[in-house]
């Protein structure tokens, strides 16, 4: 089954930025709302174009991509 990108990043796109699939919201953006206290529901508030389940999948996939690293990191 193929799934829909979660996120994706083209020269064209706000300066090559990672952003949000099918938007010009950069990933960045959430990251810098959840750094300073706000909330998923006020990010997605603010960028409607976002859909929840891309956030989620994208929080998902960077919580795994640290838990990998922390374990190859123990492994050394």
């Amino acid at each position: 089954m193929n799934q829909a990108p979660i996120v994706s990043r083209d020269p064209d796109v706000v300066s090559g930025a990672v952003v949000f699939a099918g938007t010009r919201v950069p990933v960045q953006i959430l990251i810098d709302y959840l750094k300073a206290g706000e909330t998923l529901d006020r990010f997605l508030d603010g960028f409607p174009t976002v859909r929840r389940e891309q956030a989620e999948a994208f929080l998902e996939e960077a919580l795994h991509a640290v838990g990998a690293e922390a374990g190859s990191a123990r492994a050394a």
